[in-house]
């Protein structure tokens, strides 16, 4: 599998950031590891291995990120305002900066199709949703398995214009029936799972699934037994089964 270290400096974050892609080309995949995870968790948690199918086809081009989470959604002692700000600042390092990476080097390398698919597990669905459900221009797919999508997890009660903006739940139960992102969400591919064993919470993945139905939403949100833990064997079974139905 061919792979490329990359490190970068983020103006959005005013730090240097790193990342690896895996693969020699294809559609890119946005990879997002779960709470305080490090880039290199794509690999090390052994989800090379899984995806590997489809990165050694061409068929996808996978870029593993770094979260900030320690410093953002992890760090409950220090001011909610702060720390939500510099987690939108991390938005706009992966959509300014790590998305249009990864669109001109799977341009570079033949990709027909550069629209990105979002893809976490944990507080990295969390990330992905928030990703897919905003900014529908840019990702054009997603795959989130065990999210929690609202801002309670990381904010508590804690509410203004920026943690409105990246907690889904509150947002999309004011999203208009017919709001443009509507056509767009059902113009791309969404999955959302969640299983109903140990360490799963399933009430905010439940409540999206009833939102994306009032609103004729067509994301599938997919929920799976009381065996199905949070837990990385699930969510390599997940990809395996899931990936094939975004891609084909």
């Amino acid at each position: 599998m061919e792979t490329q270290y990359i490190k970068t400096y983020s103006h959005a974050l005013g730090r240097d950031m790193e990342c690896k892609v895996y693969g020699h080309g294809g559609r890119p995949v946005l990879f997002i590891p779960c709470q305080d995870g490090r880039f290199f968790d794509f690999e090390n948690f052994n989800m090379t291995d899984t995806w590997s199918q489809w990165i050694e086809s061409g068929e996808v081009m996978v870029l593993a990120i770094d979260t900030i989470d320690k410093e953002t959604w992890s760090d409950t002692f220090a001011p909610a305002y702060d720390r939500i700000r510099r987690h939108e600042a991390w938005i706009r390092y992966i959509v300014d900066e790590a998305v249009p990476m990864i669109q001109a080097i799977a341009h570079e390398r033949g990709s027909a199709d550069t629209g990105v698919i979002a893809f976490g597990c944990s507080l990295g669905a969390t990330h992905a949703a928030n990703l897919f459900l905003r900014f529908p221009d840019k990702f054009t797919g997603l795959l989130a398995l065990s999210g929690i999508y609202t801002s309670q997890y990381g904010f508590g009660d804690y509410m203004d214009e920026v943690v409105y903006q990246n907690s889904p739940v509150h947002y999309m139960e004011n999203m208009p029936s017919d709001h443009p992102y509507v056509g767009m969400y059902n113009n791309n591919r969404g999955i959302i799972c969640v299983g109903t064993g140990a360490w799963e919470m399933t009430e905010t993945t439940l409540r999206l699934k009833e939102l994306f139905e009032q609103k004729g939403i067509g994301i599938w949100v997919d929920v799976w037994g009381s065996d199905v833990n949070h837990d990385w064997p699930w969510w390599h079974k997940q990809v395996s089964y899931f990936v094939p139905k975004l891609l084909y």
